[in-house]
């Protein structure tokens, strides 16, 4: 049996050395370095639509060809061009 999400969850990873909070609420997942507020946050809709790979791979060839956190966008960070 499965537990409904009403409110946001939290926990604490570890990313390659470096300590990150993963929240899922029933909106959105959101991942942030610890202490900080600003981070990768995705909706479910655009996750289970496929919106979230087109984004990603966006993202990624903004930066350079960067890897980003998988299917996550930083809609906080807008680059200029």
């Amino acid at each position: 049996m499965t537990t409904k999400l009403e409110k946001p969850l939290r926990r604490e990873i570890v990313i390659a050395k470096e300590v990150w909070v993963v929240t899922i609420s029933p909106e959105t997942v959101k991942l942030t370095r610890k202490g900080r507020r600003k981070g990768f946050e995705l909706d479910w809709a655009a996750l289970v639509s496929g919106d979230a790979a087109l984004a990603a791979a966006w993202n990624a060839s903004s930066r350079g060809g960067g890897a980003a956190p998988a299917t996550l966008t930083n809609p906080q960070r807008r680059r200029s061009s």
